[in-house]
């Protein structure tokens, strides 16, 4: 559904009269280029595993990083939040959310954004990822202050039915704005009643509310600057590996092939093998392989060199060449998306200091910060959306959320654990250097050494 969508947005802005109809809808200039949405077609397929270099044929299959990525930070970012409302009635619809967010929360980081609505006075609510967000005009700290948003519903295989939902905020005041429309997959077709739709029938036209200075949702954006096109709309967090990716899912299909193509045959002339079976050479001889082993052994006519009637095919393996490429374009990929290393990669693979370990970690806890920081406003905004549609608004409704510093925590804990190590015995100083100073061992004997000499000598007794 998202390319069709990409491609009706597409069509809408290209063909349907260079950008007038949305414009027509919205009363607004739309603040999307075709680069960005090509863009954002492109992350969603990287996300399916249907990227434009996967070619099955090739063996180049997709490793799925993409995913792996914006799961590592979903996770981590929300495992460390605690949220709440004082409100029971309002918290209980929140904390609902908030526990039924984690799978949205990835594809918006895959894909960019999404919005946390609330569903007017129901105690309901609807994330709305970013292919059904049309931005129209974002404010100074990049929040959406003019946006559509688009419902589709198919009826059958060709007719469907589009409700665009206009929300701007005008004067101190919000302004809804509910359009539907008629058409196809592919063009947007005629407007339409509202209560043309049974769903849509009690939907106002238009409505406002003087002295809300607020959106009535909650909308994510990731920390990540777009150099897509340079506009205001977000990108993936993965937008910056995209090409380091690309090679890992090629190197992989190397890997794969040197396995394929290493794999032990034997060559073996027909008359060596049991007679009859379905196999047969071209002379019509039929031959039948050894049960289990029909995988391995391959009938051929040997020319009459009876001396070599049964020749073995086990060729050296190169993947350990092969799996290391790989590994450090998992960390080129860790190092531009600011993941950890170790997250996509096999540390002990590659020699690292303890320095550029723990470099790797803040530059993590740097990114879950910053993401964590705009789902927070995200949160708040839903939060006094809810308020807003329940009657509870308030200057202040005692929203609450705080963040847990875990990925730091770790490090912490397992460095008092090597300290209690190294009083124990259990543990060489030197490696204790090693790991925590960034040193080699060298220079971790010789600092212990210049240490020790340093030390008073014991009085004699």
């Amino acid at each position: 559904m998202f390319s069709r969508l990409i491609q009706w947005l597409k069509g809408v802005i290209d063909r349907m009269f260079n950008r007038s109809q949305i414009q027509q809808i919205t009363g607004q200039k739309i603040a999307i280029t075709n680069t960005m949405l090509n863009r954002m077609d492109l992350w969603d397929r990287m996300l399916k595993g249907q990227a434009p270099w996967i070619d099955e044929s090739k063996g180049i299959t997709s490793l799925h990083l993409e995913s792996a990525i914006c799961r590592e930070f979903a996770n981590v970012a929300l495992s460390e939040m605690d949220t709440s409302l004082p409100d029971e009635q309002l918290n209980t619809v929140y904390q609902n959310a908030v526990h039924s967010m984690n799978g949205e929360f990835q594809n918006a980081l895959g894909l960019g954004s999404f919005a946390m609505k609330p569903l007017g006075n129901t105690g309901k609510y609807e994330f709305i990822p970013a292919d059904r967000i049309i931005p129209l005009e974002y404010d100074s700290q990049k929040r959406l202050s003019r946006c559509a948003f688009v419902q589709v519903k198919m009826t059958d295989d060709t007719t469907a039915y589009y409700r665009v939902e206009l929300h701007e905020l005008v004067n101190n005041q919000l302004h809804i704005a509910n359009r539907a429309f008629k058409g196809s997959i592919s063009s947007i077709g005629s407007q339409i009643p509202l209560t043309d739709v049974q769903e849509w029938a009690d939907l106002p036209e238009d409505v406002a509310y003087p002295g809300m200075a607020r959106m009535d949702f909650g909308y994510y954006r990731n920390p990540v600057p777009n150099r897509v096109d340079g506009s205001d709309n977000p990108v993936s967090i993965f937008e910056d590996a995209v090409e380091q990716i690309k090679a890992a899912d090629k190197q992989f299909g190397r890997v794969d092939w040197e396995y394929e193509s290493g794999e032990r045959m034997v060559f073996g002339d027909y008359t060596i093998f049991q007679k009859g079976g379905k196999q047969q050479n071209r002379q019509g001889y039929r031959w039948k392989a050894p049960t289990g082993k029909e995988r391995m052994f391959v009938g051929m006519d040997i020319d009459g060199d009876s001396t070599e009637p049964i020749k073995d095919h086990s060729p050296a393996l190169r993947d350990t060449n092969y799996i290391a490429g790989l590994n450090e374009y998992k960390r080129q990929v860790e190092f531009n998306v600011c993941l950890a290393y170790g997250d996509l990669s096999k540390n002990e693979a590659v020699e690292k200091t303890a320095t550029e370990i723990a470099a790797s970690k803040n530059r993590k806890y740097n990114m879950v910060t910053a993401i964590q920081s705009n789902l927070e406003t995200c949160l708040m905004d839903f939060a006094y959306a809810l308020a807003f549609y329940m009657a509870k608004y308030s200057d202040d409704i005692g929203f609450e959320c705080t963040f847990h510093d875990s990925i730091k925590t770790d490090e912490e804990t397992e460095r008092a654990q090597d300290r209690m190590d190294l009083a124990a015995g259990l543990l060489s100083k030197v490696d204790y250097r090693m790991k925590w100073y960034g040193e080699d061992e060298k220079t971790a004997r010789a600092k212990i050494a210049e240490i020790q000499s340093e030390q008073p000598e014991e009085p004699l007794s």
